[in-house]
This record gives C-alpha cells, sequence and structure tokens, in this order.
C-alpha cells in the first residue's frame, strides 16, 4: 500500500468529484495520504476533509507566496490546528524566488519562512519545505535550524536540486519527496538524485493536481498515478516496484508518525 506524502485535494481541481476519487484509493492501492496546505483558503478546508476521510491526513502551513498575508494571527491558527490529532506536519513552508525576484521580497519569505520553522519545533512536527530558486537560502536556513536541534525532521517537497545539495539534506537526516517529475525526459539531475540516495531517504508524493507523471503529462494528477513513480525509481535504482513502495511506506510511517 502506498502513502501519498504530499497532495493538494481541497484544491477547486477536484471539486466535481473529489468524493468519488478519494473513496476509490484504497481499492486501487494507496493506503494513506497526506493532504497539505498551501494559502490562507486550505487553512480552513483541511479539517472538514480529515473529518470526512478517515485515510487523509494533514500538514498544515502556509506557503512561500502568501507570505505577505502571514500574522500573528495566522500563525496562531497554524499552531491550533498542528493540536489537531490528524494533522502530523507543518507545511508546505519555505522560499520560492521563482516569481518573486525583489531582495524585499525575499527578506519577507525568510522571515515568514523561520517563524513556521520555529512554530514546526515548538509543536514537535516535521516540516514541509517547497524551495524554488532559492537553493543556498533554503539550504543556510535549514542547516541552521537542524543544528540548533529540537527539529522533528522534515521533508524536501517536490525536490529539484542538485545531488550535491540532496547529500547535504540527507546528512541531516532529511527526507526527499519524489513525484511524477522523475518520469520527465529533461529530469537528468533529479535521475542522478534517485539513484545516488538510498531508498530510505526517499518518500513518495503527487503534489496533485500538478506535476502528473509520464503518460498524464497535461491531466489532473492524483495519488493514482504513484505506481508509475514507484516503478520509474525501481528502474532507475535497479531493485522492484514493491520494494520502492515497501521502504518509502516505511520512511513515511517512521517520519510522520502515521499509525
Amino acid at each position: 500500500m502506498i502513502i501519498d506524502t504530499h497532495a493538494h485535494y481541497d484544491d477547486g481541481a477536484f471539486d466535481e468529484d473529489r468524493s468519488s476519487l478519494l473513496s476509490s484509493m484504497n481499492a486501487h492501492g494507496i493506503e494513506k495520504i497526506v493532504n497539505v496546505c498551501a494559502d490562507m483558503e486550505s487553512l480552513n478546508r483541511l479539517g472538514p476533509l480529515m473529518e470526512a476521510y478517515p485515510f487523509v491526513y494533514g500538514a498544515a502551513g502556509i506557503h512561500p507566496d502568501d507570505a505577505p498575508l502571514v500574522n500573528e494571527a495566522v500563525l496562531d491558527k497554524i499552531r491550533g490546528m498542528a493540536a489537531l490529532s490528524k494533522v502530523v506536519a507543518i507545511g508546505e513552508i519555505g522560499l520560492d524566488y521563482y516569481w518573486h525576484k525583489e531582495p524585499e521580497e525575499h527578506a519577507r519569505q525568510q522571515v515568514v519562512f523561520r517563524a513556521q520553522m520555529d512554530l514546526a519545533r515548538d509543536v514537535k512536527l516535521p516540516f514541509i519545505i517547497h524551495s524554488r530558486e532559492a537553493a543556498a537560502d533554503t539550504l543556510q536556513i535549514v542547516r541552521e535550524y537542524m543544528a540548533g536541534g529540537g527539529m522533528a525532521g522534515g521533508i524536501l517537497h517536490c525536490f529539484s536540486y542538485s545531488w550535491e545539495m540532496a547529500r547535504q539534506y540527507l546528512d541531516m537526516g532529511l527526507y526527499l519527496g519524489i513525484g511524477g517529475v522523475v518520469t520527465y525526459k529533461n529530469a537528468r539531475k533529479l535521475v542522478e538524485v534517485v539513484e545516488k540516495a538510498p531508498l530510505s531517504g526517499l518518500l513518495l508524493e503527487t503534489d496533485c493536481p500538478y506535476l502528473p507523471p509520464v503518460p498524464h503529462r497535461g491531466e489532473r494528477n492524483s495519488s493514482l498515478y504513484l505506481p508509475l513513480v514507484a516503478r520509474r525509481i525501481a528502474e532507475i535504482k535497479g531493485i522492484t516496484a514493491e520494494e520502492v513502495i515497501r521502504v518509502t511506506r516505511e520512511n513515511a510511517v517512521k517520519l510522520l508518525k502515521l499509525s
């Protein structure tokens, strides 16, 4: 059974068939799903989704795109959600310089990132990090927090950087989230990361409705496509897809304390 460690089933892309789709997961080998907050609205949608589906867990946090909206009231809301029994992580949090080019925007994102890392340490939950075109700053901040102690570990979601950087995160005991991008023809760096990283440091994820694997590019992604990701990882590492599914499941249960 597969655990999807990063999905967005509260997204509007699932409004028409969310119930039927999620109800089909177990029959297709999907055991558990972690629905990850991204924007302000998702903080409100997460609770009802977890209540409706016993196999859906949650991560509470604010994506760097919404950093200007984060204040003490928002942080208090995340802290309150972290007390819910099915919230297993703080995320997705981090840095995104792709759309935000100005130094003052970078500085604001870093302040909000640090505030949510502080919160993750306080509530003793793992963090789930989004990092896009912010490799050096993300690594610096994560290294600072991991060196300071008290962190419950974390995931580098949709990992897209080099093997040299991956190795540093793995050496800190963190996990790399691997999804549909690993099946793309232009994913040479990620293929090298998957080849060299120990399976004990990898997790399966979708980021659905985004980033579907080949041959479903252009479609809406879902957890039902994760066997394709497991198969590709198995091909790269020269092992069976069953082993990939088994070990990544063990990794997810260990980090996120999924019952």
